[in-house]
């Protein structure tokens, strides 16, 4: 499958208001890609849109909320609309719930997987036909480390990451089956420095926080940068997701006795907060617009990511057994 080089793209990027939806729409931009970004705050939108226009790239915005199909259906039209076709769609947003399950309502539930699971097929549903009209392209979609194991405190989150890993499979057989040039990506990243720890909607009585170590957005945007051009199945993102994912398959009693040991106590961060806090649950959070969150402290290099990009490195050789026992030292160092 041979995909368009990245600054002959048009590229659709939903929820790019803040984290790594910006950060990815600013690479593609400045790569000279066409962009069009989506989100539900239309200030945030603004001040990307004039961001790239500023550094000479080509970008619109449509305001959107996933969990309705007609408006995720408008950004897919309005970027054919504007730009004649669409190549590459990127869907990223999620919200997070942090509580225990017996703590969280039904409804609370239900709004964490139509927002992040739903979201993403109704991306899906949108793109496609559009894709299909140019006869190639990609759906890249923003999964999570939590799509191949689920984490206390995030059961809904970590449910609606485990749909989407359901969706996109049985979807990608389909399209292969069909000979459908149309590449489907899950990128699965660990924790990562954005403000989705500030906007999650809390009942820890304080701000919650991912387990350390934390990496740098950017290096998930290069991933998705990379699957645009590279037809890729699936992009584990920092070296803890490939650890925790190995871990996962041999042994899941052993990633049990991992978190019940550090799982709880290093999701609370020393900050106090309420639930009534200001919170991106429902609404989007006035005028916050980063890539990075408040966690840059604790951001830590990614050896296999860095490989990953060496040829030699390409095709497993960073899985060695020596690579992966410096990944466990490594992690285990920082909890510590």
């Amino acid at each position: 499958m041979q995909l368009k080089p990245i600054n002959q793209q048009v590229v659709t990027v939903v929820g790019a208001s803040s984290g790594i939806g910006r950060e990815t729409a600013l690479r593609f931009a400045k790569r000279r890609a066409k962009v069009v970004v989506a989100s539900r705050s239309e200030t945030k939108l603004k001040s990307l849109v004039e961001e790239i226009k500023g550094f000479g790239g080509d970008a619109t915005y449509v305001v959107a909320d996933v969990q309705v199909f007609d408006q995720v259906k408008a950004i897919a039209d309005k970027t054919v609309e504007v730009y004649g076709r669409l190549d590459t769609w990127v869907h990223v947003p999620a919200i997070g719930l942090f509580a225990t399950f017996d703590n969280t309502t039904p409804e609370e539930f239900k709004h964490v997987i139509d927002v992040n699971l739903m979201g993403q097929v109704y991306g899906a549903m949108a793109a496609l036909p559009h894709l299909k009209r140019t006869g190639k392209g990609s759906l890249i979609h923003i999964s999570s480390m939590e799509g191949r194991r689920s984490l206390p405190y995030q059961s809904a989150y970590s449910c609606s990451k485990h749909g989407v890993e359901g969706f996109i499979e049985g979807m990608r057989v389909e399209l292969i089956h069909e000979k459908w040039p149309i590449n489907v990506t899950s990128v699965k990243p660990a924790v990562i420095n954005t403000p989705f720890w500030n906007n999650g909607l809390t009942k820890l009585g304080v701000k919650p926080a991912g387990i350390p170590p934390y990496y740098d957005p950017r290096i998930v945007a290069d991933a998705v940068l990379y699957a645009a051009e590279h037809p890729t199945r699936d992009i584990l993102v920092g070296d803890v997701a490939k650890l925790l994912d190995l871990v996962q398959k041999i042994s899941p009693s052993l990633v049990d006795s991992i978190l019940l040991l550090i799982g709880f106590n290093l999701q609370h961060s020393s900050e106090p907060k309420s639930q009534e806090a200001p919170n991106n649950f429902y609404t989007s959070v006035p005028e916050d617009d980063r890539v990075d969150g408040d966690y840059s402290k604790l951001v830590i290099p990614s050896i296999t990511d860095a490989l990953g990009k060496i040829p030699i490195f390409q095709w497993g050789a960073i899985a060695s057994g020596a690579v992966l026992t410096l990944l466990a030292m490594q992690a285990f160092k920082q909890q510590g």
